[in-house]
């Protein structure tokens, strides 16, 4: 038999497409399932925006996000004073009905696009839509695209830069508006009204003295600023900013905060290390999969000394996979409910082919109704992503 070279070469590529390709293809029917019977629970919830909750310690209006330091208690001392801090220590006296339904938006909204995308019914999206709309565009329960009173502390700050993580769960809610759009059940008029409110929030983000604040953060919270500025541009098709956001990772915040070994020095040093740098490698790996595209590529950005995000997965791949095998301190609090579905498992699993990755990602818990997995974990949703 005549050996047909170039037979053989098709069949060797064939074999070497990427997981990337495979595992996309899967990916709706494997969280069908899961997606449709959690969007069918929310199906009759109604819209509730933060005009519902007056907070009388706000220094700003009815439309205005307000939200209080977790982490601030009353002064044994001077009881009347200024809160003070105990890091890691979660004061459950504080406000936090804006943050509450805020996340819950972020839950719901693109819960109901996924739902609409893997089933194409309208019901989904017609909820998901009045969501939207509720938050971005009806003036009566709108929020204001700033945080000027995020993250107060009673008798010290209205509010602080530092409040800026609040919005981390306003990513997804950006490509659940892509996927209504380009599935035609949103309107182009009405999707570009709302590109108008992240607009106003971009440019708040990006100006403001407290977005400078927090974009000068060393720790995961500079890195989740970068996060939101990278999905904001994009969505809003600013691409001005986000060749400054690639730049920055570049420059900034890959060289300053991870070590080596592909650590994050700076999240070890908190009382909840280990969900910090969960969250960090988490915002790391969704910032190069938002500012990645044909002409870029950050998975693949390596300092001289061989630093880059699969080393930073690499470091957390062996605690995600089996947490007894963390050698640092136990977080403070919460340290029993980690780790969870990590996307940032799926997201490098799929960019680097890695299979362990994606393995690892399908046999974690998934849609945790515990707040505090709910604070930091912003993307739930994957199908919004994989196309």
């Amino acid at each position: 038999m005549k050996f047909d070279k170039s037979l053989f070469i098709i069949l060797l590529g064939l074999l070497a497409l990427p997981l990337f390709a495979q595992v996309r293809l899967n990916l709706d029917n494997y969280e069908k399932k899961r997606v449709l019977s959690a969007a069918m629970k929310i199906i009759n919830n109604e819209p509730v925006t933060i005009t519902a909750f007056k907070a009388e310690r706000s220094a700003g209006g009815l439309h205005d996000y307000f939200s209080e330091g977790d982490y601030w208690w009353p002064d044994p001392k001077n009881p009347n004073g200024p809160y003070i801090q105990k890091d890691g220590m979660t004061n459950h006296d504080n406000f936090v009905q804006h943050r509450e339904v805020l996340r819950s938006f972020s839950v719901q909204v693109p819960l109901l696009a996924a739902a609409y995308k893997i089933s194409k019914d309208q019901k989904f999206a017609e909820k998901a839509i009045a969501h939207l709309r509720a938050w971005l565009l009806n003036e009566a329960t709108m929020m204001n695209p700033n945080l000027l009173y995020s993250q107060a502390i009673r008798n010290k700050f209205t509010g602080r830069g530092i409040g800026i993580i609040d919005s981390i769960h306003l990513i997804e809610i950006t490509k659940a508006i892509e996927v209504l759009e380009t599935g035609g059940a949103l309107s182009h008029e009405e999707a570009n009204r709302m590109r108008d409110w992240f607009r106003k929030y971009l440019t708040w983000l990006t100006t403001h003295p407290y977005g400078n604040d927090e974009r000068d953060q060393k720790n995961n919270h500079g890195t989740w600023w970068l996060a939101q500025v990278a999905a904001f541009a994009r969505f809003t098709a600013n691409d001005s900013l986000m060749e400054y956001a690639r730049q920055r990772f570049k420059t900034v915040t890959l060289p300053n905060q991870m070590a080596a070994d592909g650590s994050f020095p700076l999240e070890l040093k908190r009382t909840k290390p280990y969900n910090y740098s969960l969250f960090n490698i988490e915002a790391m790996v969704l910032i190069c999969k938002i500012l990645s595209d044909g002409q870029h590529d950050l998975w693949n950005f390596t300092l001289a000394d061989g630093r880059n995000v699969k080393k930073g997965m690499e470091f957390m791949y062996p605690f995600i996979k089996d947490k007894k095998l963390w050698k640092y301190s136990p977080d403070v609090m919460y340290f029993e409910f980690y780790p969870v579905r990590q996307s940032a498992l799926l997201f490098a699993g799929l960019q680097f082919g890695e299979n362990k990755y994606i393995s690892l990602w399908k046999k974690l818990p998934v849609d945790t109704v515990h707040e505090e997995i709910i604070r930091t974990f912003a993307i739930r949703q994957p199908v919004l992503w994989i196309d």
